[in-house]
């Protein structure tokens, strides 16, 4: 009896595994198909994209769309721009992320609970974009980088996250134990929780940098000067005036049709690469620290 039921819970559990593996296959397939089809209609004859002959693979390679985008100079500005923004915006985010969340998560600051409510509460009211405009533009931000910046300083789904992390992943006793040989705050934060932070570090980093990358709303709004505009809305202008000088002209109007086509799909893959080349390198720290963040909040 017992081997008749070993034998039935491991066909059991290879039965299981193999449904994981196909649901896995197709969650793959579902998610890598569309990324696969931008980088192929982005290097295909556009007349054949239209056409819909480009389903997975390129035909008839061309890199004419590359050339008329990446030619561009404010391209390059746009992307100066926005590496200095995400630099300096995820770090002044991280910094005031940590310095919030650490003092939240220990069970002796007077009054946690009253100031986490009125954190919490900030995620389902807010001031509305007028006021927070005028309060922009009363501390003299508009136009300027800080604009971009301090208003979205702490995200507080992201302080949330953070402290839950503290709470549940550092236990209080070594902090206890820090106090007890002398180790001031301050102290203690630098050199015994960060050190055992870097799980959520690295969500945070992630978080914070995509948000900036992807982030034109903002810049829409209070950024004035050409020179000053982050990749994501020169990256607008282009695809802009691409399909309106497609639409207004009347000679080669195919052929303008076809590049404004084109240069759509290469302004997704301009806009989406950074981000791309840099989640491999955070995604063991990312999906540690986003389920110890979730599962035990």
């Amino acid at each position: 009896m017992r081997e008749i039921a070993f034998k039935k819970k491991n066909s059991d559990e290879a039965l299981f595994d193999i449904i994981v593996n196909v649901l896995a296959a197709l969650i793959l397939i579902v998610v890598l198909y569309p990324l696969l089809f931008i980088v192929s209609a982005s290097i295909s004859d556009p007349a054949l994209v239209l056409n819909g002959e480009v389903v997975l693979l390129p035909k008839q390679m061309t890199l004419e769309a590359y050339r008329n985008v990446l030619q561009n100079n404010q391209i390059w500005s746009g992307y100066g721009n926005t590496i200095l923004y995400t630099a300096a915006g995820t770090a002044i985010n991280l910094a005031m992320t940590t310095l919030a969340a650490y003092p939240l998560s220990r069970p002796d600051l007077p009054g946690r609970g009253v100031i986490m409510f009125f954190v919490t509460l900030t995620m389902f009211f807010s001031g509305g974009l007028i006021p927070s405009y005028l309060l922009v533009k009363n501390l003299g931000m508009v136009d300027t980088m800080w604009a971009l910046i301090i208003p979205g300083a702490i995200a507080t789904y992201n302080l949330i996250v953070m402290r839950t992390y503290f709470q549940s992943s550092i236990p209080w006793e070594i902090q206890e134990a820090a106090h007890i040989d002398g180790c001031s705050n301050w102290k203690l934060l630098t050199h015994v929780i960060l050190p055992l932070s870097k799980p959520i570090l690295a969500v945070m980093v992630l978080f914070y940098a995509v948000g900036h990358w992807n982030s034109y709303f903002n810049a829409l709004i209070y950024i004035r000067s050409k020179d000053m505009y982050p990749l994501q809305l020169v990256l607008r202008e282009v695809l802009m005036v691409s399909q309106a000088d497609a639409v207004d002209s009347n000679v080669g109007l195919e052929s303008k049709v076809l590049l404004a086509e084109s240069i759509k799909y290469v302004v997704i893959i301009i806009s989406s690469l950074p981000v791309l080349v840099m989640y491999p390198f955070v995604q063991r720290h990312f999906v540690k620290g986003v389920m110890i963040g979730s599962l035990k909040g």
